[in-house]
């Protein structure tokens, strides 16, 4: 039986990538020696780094004044290297999400934070509207794309302040207008490749203004290296992640950027919600005007609750994986990323509609 992975993360990838990935671990650019084991000095290596770097920047169409780096930790180490890095005296941030909240925590630890809206009282069902940005906050923090809740920022953000965003999970979805931000960073697990890497873009002229002492690998200059070839290179990069991620952004190009890869994901998304709003069993739960392409979030109708253990199970047994909601929500989130092929969301929209057929 064909599985439909619709996990959150790590999540489904193009099958071009992993069958590259898979012949790199055997044999990495003819050398001989599997991608696991080559050093990072490696000249191919050299180049598959900047080759991804310049992928980025063809696809985002990010302006020269940018650096793009390739970090560990994850977005979760991000909360608090993006504070270090820029919070002298206050920031301000947008509640949309645990992971929004997070950001703001890690924070505090920094200088003042201030919460300029917050969706959590509708357990964050929807983006916050109408609210004011602090003129006076060294920047501005936003979670485009909220995973867990289904919920997302379409459209980019004209700020006072340095905006930064936290893109984990729907990056290279949609168009992006980079100079709107100071920096986007995430995790590659959603969209662009595997766990184990983050990607960094940072307006560089912003970076050294804090006055506290930072430690070497929180400092964002530290990555960017006097030379190119030194790039997130300080210490060992997450090469297998990274070449990845490569792949992946292959992929992105060959089939014809982001403008081709949103119409894409407008089609699946349109496709989903169609469905949920049209079957009498399922109920979204975020707000139409803020759903996300990338993270379709449903429970079942009031009048078919005692339904939701026999519809994970009717799933399951037609192939559908990962499409259990998060634990802090319940219900069903069906991750429908980048690679997530249009095949597998038709494969749900027929479950759902057999499941009807039988029980409504």
């Amino acid at each position: 039986m064909k599985k439909h992975n619709f996990n959150a993360g790590p999540c489904v990838l193009p099958r071009e990538a992993v069958e590259s990935a898979i012949e790199a671990i055997r044999d990495f650019d003819g050398t001989g020696i599997g991608i696991l084991e080559i050093s990072h000095r490696t000249p191919g290596w050299e180049r598959v780094m900047k080759e991804t770097a310049d992928l980025w920047r063809e696809l985002l169409n990010i302006p020269d004044n940018y650096k793009v780096l390739f970090l560990g930790g994850g977005a979760s180490t991000q909360f608090f290297a993006v504070p270090a890095n820029f919070l002298s005296k206050k920031a301000a941030y947008l509640q949309t999400g645990v992971w929004a909240k997070k950001a703001a925590k890690e924070a505090k630890f920094y200088g003042e934070v201030e919460i300029v809206a917050s969706s959590e009282d509708k357990t964050y069902s929807y983006i916050p509207k109408g609210y004011t940005i602090p003129k006076d906050a060294d920047y501005f923090h936003i979670t485009t794309n909220n995973t867990i809740y289904g919920t997302e920022i379409h459209e980019d953000i004209d700020s006072p302040v340095t905006l930064i965003a936290d893109m984990s999970s729907d990056i290279l979805s949609r168009p992006v207008d980079v100079s709107k931000y100071g920096m986007i960073y995430g995790g590659a697990q959603k969209n662009v490749g595997p766990a184990g890497v983050t990607f960094v873009i940072v307006r560089e002229d912003l970076l050294g203004k804090v006055d506290r002492k930072l430690q070497t690998m929180v400092d964002y200059r530290t990555h960017i290296g006097e030379e190119e070839r030194n790039r997130s290179m300080f210490n060992t990069p997450p090469v297998f992640p990274i070449y990845v991620m490569h792949e992946t952004l292959k992929w992105v190009k060959k089939l014809g950027g982001v403008e081709a890869m949103y119409k894409i994901n407008k089609e699946k998304a349109e496709l989903l919600y169609n469905e949920i709003d049209r079957n009498k069993m399922f109920v979204g739960t975020a707000a139409k005007e803020d759903r996300s392409l990338m993270n379709v979030c449903f429970v079942m109708a009031e009048e078919y609750k005692d339904k939701e253990a026999a519809f994970m199970e009717f799933a399951k047994a037609a192939g559908m994986v990962g499409i259990k909601g998060h634990r802090s929500v319940g219900g069903f989130r069906a991750s429908i990323y980048n690679a997530c092929p249009r095949e597998s969301v038709e494969a749900l929209v027929k479950c759902m509609q057999e499941f009807e057929a039988q029980n409504a």
